[in-house]
């Protein structure tokens, strides 16, 4: 698992042991950036459930102003904080350890919105749907804001949450993206 590009090309991130984290593969995350493509650009990122922190320091890296992440796991937690470190861009990163609905509520009091959004929460637990819920409920993402969630192929997307219209999806083997525009 590698940075792809940007200003930390090529660093190399950790990832814990074991199946408790799954990591996006590098093959879907160049995906999801060259659909997203320069919206990326100076924007406010949140990489919810964001285990080893791999889509949101690419976020970075490819120019995002500000990213955050936010999982539960304090193993992960400490990979994210020494993955930031390994690409030097700590600066641009805040990171909480908190489950994503407590997260969520602490990030809407502090006046955080974000312009792209990325939920990869772990696959078969049913949390896509609570979670674009409960970013509707707070607010935490502009007009015309994105929301893209991972899943596995077997998970039912919704065609919209509140304010969240579905408007693509791509498929990668057993996993699928789902692009969400805040409207």
């Amino acid at each position: 698992m590698r940075v792809i590009t940007g200003t930390a090309r090529g660093r190399k991130l950790k990832a814990p042991r074991g199946m408790e984290t799954r990591p996006t593969s590098d093959r879907i995350k160049e995906a999801l950036f060259n659909i997203i493509g320069s919206r990326i650009i100076d924007i406010k990122f949140l990489d919810l459930y964001a285990g080893t922190g791999a889509i949101g320091i690419e976020a970075i890296s490819r120019g995002a102003k500000k990213a955050v992440f936010v999982d539960n796991n304090p193993h992960a937690v400490k990979i994210i904080k020494e993955n930031l470190e390994l690409t030097g861009l700590l600066d641009g990163a805040a990171v909480l350890t908190s489950d994503a609905s407590k997260a969520l509520e602490i990030l809407k009091s502090e006046g955080y919105v974000f312009d792209i959004i990325f939920i990869d929460p772990p696959y078969r637990k049913v949390l896509v749907k609570p979670s674009l819920e409960k970013l509707d409920y707070c607010k935490l993402i502009v007009l015309g804001g994105l929301v893209i969630a991972e899943s596995s192929k077997t998970d039912v997307m919704p065609d919209e949450v509140g304010h969240l219209k579905r408007f693509r999806q791509e498929k990668y083997g057993d996993t699928v993206l789902t692009f969400y525009q805040n409207q």
